[in-house]
């Protein structure tokens, strides 16, 4: 009796491995590429703050302001 109960654990399974879909539909595509372009926005925004924070100090440092943090 537990042989066939392995057996049916096992086609149980493999069914169910089989019924994972790996194709991605158009709907989860068009999402991981939103994620995607919202990552990319974050970067940008990212480093354009450091590139002006990095103006601002080195503007201060040539003016030699007391406090170079900006």
């Amino acid at each position: 009796m537990k042989i066939h109960h392995l057996l049916l654990l096992g086609i149980v399974g493999a069914f169910g491995v089989s019924g994972c879909d790996t194709n991605d539909g158009p709907a989860e595509e068009m999402g991981e590429a939103l994620d995607e372009t919202g990552e990319n926005v974050q970067d940008a925004a990212r480093d354009a703050g450091n590139a002006v924070e990095d103006a601002c100090e080195d503007a201060k440092e040539g003016v030699d302001a007391d406090d170079t943090d900006c």
